[in-house]
């Protein structure tokens, strides 16, 4: 294991606990457009910077921001302090305790592992293109749709008036 993959795991762990644990949302929010550059960067190290770039575009540069804009939209001023972290702690140390021994322990008993990894010129981005538009079209469809509708549904949650309170002139 390299010292650059080390720091970017390291960075990208503590930015997705961080997502998890912080109490204010919005902090939570920017602490999750860490985490997902952490994985963006770790991309760029293993070489494959289309992904790194589409990484950067569509989760960093579309979810994350709408996730922001979302919540400054719809968070009431008595709602900023509340926490999003589950109460039972416990519950979800422990499955991401099981979830990463498992892992850890693929990744240790795994043999030569490094000689399923592709070489660089493998992979290019004509057959990237290629298989995503023949193989996994309806899957990219489909991906397209859900943003679609969460992007409306965030739209929708944004306009939503509580019935107490008179529209704004």
């Amino acid at each position: 294991m390299s010292a650059t993959f080390a720091i970017l795991a390291t960075w990208t762990v503590l930015a997705a606990l961080g997502a998890m644990a912080l109490r204010k949302p919005v902090h939570a929010a920017l602490s999750l457009v860490g985490a997902l550059m952490g994985v963006a960067f770790t991309y760029l190290n293993l070489g494959a910077e289309f992904i790194t770039a589409v990484q950067v575009l569509v989760y960093v540069g579309a979810v994350a921001i709408l996730i922001v804009f979302v919540l400054q939209l719809t968070r009431g001023e008595g709602v900023e302090g509340e926490s999003l972290a589950v109460q039972p702690a416990s519950l979800g140390l422990g499955i991401a305790l099981l979830v990463t021994g498992g892992l850890i322990a693929a990744v240790v008993f795994l043999p030569d592992w490094r000689a399923a990894w592709p070489e660089k010129g493998d992979v290019a981005l004509k057959r990237l293109g290629e298989v995503l538009m023949n193989r996994y079209v309806v899957a990219l469809e489909a991906i397209g749709l859900l943003l679609t509708i969460a992007m409306i549904g965030a739209v929708l949650i944004a306009l939503k008036r509580p019935d107490s309170q008179p529209p704004e002139s």
